[in-house]
């Protein structure tokens, strides 16, 4: 059984807790957060990222052509769709080997 010592530590304790979510709640609340809408261009390492693959790798890919990749003044970006279509292309290949 508790002694009295131990209940009075109790009772602080909780009311110390009641009163930092009483101070929590009388916060604002912060704004929503911005929901941005999804990205149609990737930089490339973002693209490598996506296939799972390294930067070097990537940036050959682009060099050769084998993904189409644009340019915006000075950056280069690669839309999500050509990701999409080098890994259709992949997939492609491998079953036609595969048969």
């Amino acid at each position: 059984m508790a002694t009295a010592n131990e209940i009075s530590e109790l009772a602080a304790t909780l009311a110390q807790l009641a009163r930092t979510i009483a101070e929590r709640e009388t916060e604002p609340a912060a704004p929503p957060a911005r929901v941005l809408p999804e990205r149609v261009m990737l930089t490339a390492e973002e693209a490598a990222e996506q296939l799972g693959i390294g930067r070097t790798l990537m940036f050959k890919l682009l060099r050769t052509g084998q993904i189409e990749s644009v340019r915006i003044g000075r950056l280069r970006r690669v839309p999500v769709s050509a990701i999409r279509a080098y890994a259709a292309r992949l997939v492609d290949a491998t079953t036609a080997n595969a048969a």
